[in-house]
């Protein structure tokens, strides 16, 4: 691929199988990391990765090439096996992969590089989406996206180069399947993000932050909760959605 197109512009889409159960790692790395198979795998992924950008220096492409690097979801916290959790791990954040309006379901990280058009060690703590990748590369690619539609994604450029501080979306809305489970708002003269959850999955146990008895939390039905008024949360004071916001303490 990379003879055929390096002299013109080209789009790899490389969607990886690793880190999602059932966590198939090769030979080669079984038993490497001291984090169980979990570990093998992410360790065999980051060496695949590091295969790709070495191809891209070695080819002379490393300047001229715009790479991101996502997940579509957060750790799945159910997959286990025994008493071994296998499915990764959200940190402070609430909640895993299936959860349309938790943040360990929807807010994973985001890796770049641009050598030369990107400053490097930059962190930006913006809400995006991977809706925005459409849009970004109809720019890099020097096209226009169609006029005729809303478009959902916002180009990411502005934003990685610095020329603007602010995400492009001031509302970005977080379904389970076809229902809506949340809405976050993004503050824009304050800086501030809010987040409304208008369905929240029933944890079982309750204190574990997951669907241990379901396999996984379902979007709709007896396994969700409905809010009326909707959950409310100050993201920018309370990332981890412990503290739900009310008349009575705002």
């Amino acid at each position: 691929f990379y003879f055929r197109n390096k002299h013109r512009p080209f789009l790899l889409f490389v969607s990886l199988l690793h880190v999602h159960t059932p966590l198939i790692t090769s030979e080669k790395f079984q038993g490497r990391s001291r984090h169980g198979l979990y570990g093998d795998n992410v360790e065999e992924m980051d060496w695949m990765v590091g295969r790709l950008l070495d191809v891209i220096d070695k080819e002379g492409l490393k300047n001229t090439t715009f790479i991101y690097f996502a997940s579509d979801h957060g750790g799945f916290l159910e997959a286990h096996r025994g008493n071994s959790q296998l499915g990764g791990w959200n940190g402070i954040y609430k909640g895993g992969k299936g959860m349309g309006g938790w943040e360990g379901g929807i807010r994973v990280p985001g890796v770049f590089r641009w050598p030369g058009v990107l400053p490097a060690g930059t962190v930006i703590d913006e809400p995006t989406s991977l809706m925005d990748i459409y849009p970004t590369v109809v720019q890099l690619a020097g096209g226009a996206v169609p006029q005729d539609r809303v478009m959902d994604g916002h180009t990411l450029l502005p934003l990685l180069r610095g020329t603007e501080q602010r995400s492009g979306h001031e509302f970005l809305f977080h379904y389970c399947g076809v229902f809506l489970h949340a809405v976050r708002w993004h503050q824009k003269d304050s800086g501030t993000v809010w987040k409304a959850h208008y369905a929240t999955p029933v944890f079982q146990p309750e204190a574990s932050g997951a669907c241990f008895r379901r396999g996984i939390c379902p979007c709709f039905g007896d396994g969700v909760t409905h809010h009326d008024p909707p959950l409310l949360f100050n993201l920018s004071q309370d990332p981890s959605e412990a503290n739900p916001l009310s008349a009575d303490t705002e």
